[in-house]
């Protein structure tokens, strides 16, 4: 990997939860499938697709390209849904939220956050848009687990 190619943002996600993996899988490729990488394959064959499509009321684009050329970051975002904006009521606003998914459940540990947060920095540079949060949807319990962006600029930063 060049210097001047982007981080890709898993890799932010797999040095938050361990620097060994990251540099295996992003620096020496070294990658292994296993039960658990399968039934993640499985889970994000829908959201791998490129493509977008509404649902009640919100459009919903999935594997969407993001990047920011200031971060030095880029990736794909499982999905990032475009909310009807209702509060000013400017017809054709939009506020975006983007959704990760995860095969597991929520864990102690950030580094699903911070990858969420990339993404949000991402969607930010790339549409001049604040992004307020980000979804964690954990396969497991089937539930969505919203990030807001206090939480990131809490901790020094802005965030998805």
């Amino acid at each position: 990997m060049r210097s001047a190619d982007p981080i890709p943002i898993s890799a932010l996600q797999h040095a938050v939860y361990c620097l060994r993996q990251a540099a295996l899988i992003h620096l020496e490729r070294m990658w292994a499938d296993n039960r658990f990488t399968a039934e993640g394959d499985r889970l994000h064959a829908a959201v791998d697709l490129p493509g977008g499509r509404k649902v009640r009321g919100v459009r919903r684009e999935s594997a969407l390209p993001l990047a920011s050329a200031r971060l030095g970051i880029a990736g794909v975002a499982d999905l990032v849904e475009f909310l009807p904006q209702a509060t000013d009521g400017r017809a054709g606003i939009e506020t975006l939220c983007p959704v990760e998914v995860k095969r597991g459940k929520p864990k102690l540990h950030r580094a699903d956050e911070v990858q969420l947060c990339a993404q949000g920095l991402c969607l930010e540079e790339m549409t001049g848009a604040a992004v307020p949060e980000g979804v964690l949807f954990y396969a497991a319990t089937r539930r969505r687990v919203a990030v807001p962006a206090e939480t990131g600029r809490a901790r020094g930063g802005r965030l998805a």
